[in-house]
């Protein structure tokens, strides 16, 4: 099994720690004494080239991740495709920020949710079957306890001819299920901090939205003359 360093080699050569703030591609060291404890996931609001959530879960030291271009859906008929994208620091879990213009993935990012997760995933006799290797068989079932979103999520490699990369992102039938809600529009800001992506992206210079803002201001003072 490959160590959390090697895991992250494709994270640190895609980026340059002396120009973006995000977190560093060491390895957090192990704890001397282990408690156990739940996986964490988190859900990244990502505003770079696109608009785009990203899904992270703990996995043997590392935050197994993929891009979901219209985020998660409380809805079981929904099909959300998940780009598999390189692997992620623990650390990166309450990255907040802009990452500068030039920079791999350059511009803002909230978490827009967060918490612990569950491995549901069992093989046809009903034993469990480890994340890790749900991973390698390209389907994935775990029960997320988040700010926003609880309950029972598949994450599934499609059979579509292309990349190897892409995966649906896939709301399982429980209780948590809601068809009727959309979840990134009802909620936008962030789980961690209570912002949303905008206030981030003006704290950090986002120059997107910073151009943004007198074009705003202006179009409010046209409504009020009017």
């Amino acid at each position: 099994m490959a160590t959390p360093s090697a895991k992250l080699k494709k994270y640190a050569q895609k980026r340059d720690f002396k120009k973006t703030p995000e977190p560093s591609a060491r390895p957090r060291p192990p704890r001397r004494k282990p408690k156990p404890k739940l996986p964490m996931f988190v859900i990244q609001k990502h505003h770079a080239t696109a608009l785009h959530y990203d899904l992270r879960l703990e996995v043997d030291g590392v935050l197994k991740s993929w891009a979901v271009p219209k985020g998660p859906s409380t809805n079981p008929a929904d099909k959300r495709l998940a780009v598999e994208v390189e692997d992620h620091p623990l650390d990166y879990a309450d990255f907040e920020g802009v990452i500068p213009a030039g920079q791999y993935g350059g511009g803002t990012v909230i978490v827009w949710d967060h918490g612990t997760y569950r491995n549901i995933k069992t093989d046809k006799a009903g034993r469990p079957v480890e994340v890790s290797q749900a991973l390698r068989n390209g389907s994935v079932e775990v029960w997320l306890e988040g700010k926003k979103l609880r309950g029972g999520y598949a994450i599934v490699r499609t059979r579509m001819t292309g990349p190897k990369n892409n995966w649906l992102l896939l709301k399982l039938k429980d209780e948590a299920a809601d068809p009727k809600r959309d979840i990134t529009a009802d909620e936008p800001s962030s789980a961690l901090s209570g912002r949303t992506i905008e206030e981030v992206a003006l704290e950090g210079g986002d120059p997107r939205y910073v151009r943004l803002v007198p074009q705003a201001l202006a179009r409010l003072k046209s409504k009020t003359r009017a």
